[in-house]
């Protein structure tokens, strides 16, 4: 008995000995996701947004109410839970959010969405914990005309403090209003390096200009800053002059903004050399929206 108790036990060694052997010579093969990781980077305003997720296809399945159920936490994706991190504080459909890096879930419904923010990152969807949520807020799905594949998040109508995170998937789109404050900040600084000494250059003064026209600012001092980028007579008089058109235009000033909208497309022509510049109709819009 001990003998076959031996042999056996030889046997069993010399087995797993070749399978390990054939095992360490058989070349590595990547083959391809299925559901594909993907990163997604935007900047808004000035808040650098990231989002890491995995992306599933429809592959001809049901997807929300299917393979997607309704009322139940989704990793809003696939494989590990979806990422996204903030470089500053934002909001996301009014909810206050800080600065920081968070997993996304989300429970889908016929009608109304749940977002939910958490603060475990380590978790996955199946040990996820409403004790570690951050927040959680409503979102209204939008029925979409096409049918999408592969699940998509995106960034669109993007602005100087706002923009719109579309979770897209089959014939839904979920959209989360995202907002970021620069207002205060860009002003400070503005305000700091227009007080400071020396000459500025003119792509300077436009920005500047341009950013107070935009938000409704002070118009006195964004239309003395296009004046002193124009004193030089830049090559950018042109837009320099365009944006006057528009302060004066706003100011109630009819006749100083037709002047600097027909002097724009003057220079525009010129510098362009073109009477198809796209300044002359932005300039001839203006002209006659005074008539």
């Amino acid at each position: 008995m001990k003998t076959k108790a031996l042999l056996f036990c030889f046997v069993l060694a010399l087995g797993i000995f070749f399978e390990a052997k054939l095992s360490a010579q058989t070349p590595r093969v990547d083959f391809p996701a299925p559901s594909p990781a993907c990163t997604l980077k935007q900047r808004v305003g000035l808040t650098d947004i990231e989002i890491v997720y995995s992306r599933p296809s429809k592959k001809d399945r049901e997807i929300f109410g299917g393979i997607v159920p309704f009322g139940q936490v989704w990793r809003t994706g696939a494989n590990a839970s979806t990422k996204i991190s903030f470089s500053t504080p934002v909001k996301l459909n009014g909810v206050d959010i800080p600065a920081g890096k968070y997993a996304l879930y989300t429970i889908p419904d016929e009608n109304e969405w749940t977002i939910i923010i958490s603060k475990d990152l380590a978790a996955s969807i199946f040990n996820y914990s409403e004790t570690n949520d951050l927040v959680r807020f409503k979102a209204t799905p939008v029925p979409f005309g096409n049918s999408i594949e592969t699940f998509t998040i995106e960034f669109n109508r993007i602005r100087d403090e706002s923009a719109v995170i579309n979770l897209v998937w089959d014939t839904t789109v979920v959209p989360i209003h995202l907002e970021v404050a620069i207002t205060d900040k860009l002003v400070s600084q503005i305000e700091t390096a227009m007080s400071s000494s020396g000459k500025k250059i003119d792509g300077f003064y436009f920005q500047a200009a341009t950013f107070y026209f935009n938000h409704d600012l002070d118009l006195k001092k964004a239309l003395e800053w296009v004046n002193a980028g124009l004193a030089d007579k830049p090559n950018i008089a042109f837009e320099l002059l365009h944006l006057k058109a528009q302060i004066l235009a706003k100011q109630g000033d009819k006749d100083g903004a037709i002047a600097a909208a027909k002097e724009s497309s003057e220079l525009a022509v010129k510098a362009e050399g073109t009477a198809g510049s796209s300044f002359v109709k932005m300039n001839d819009d203006i002209i006659s929206s005074l008539k």
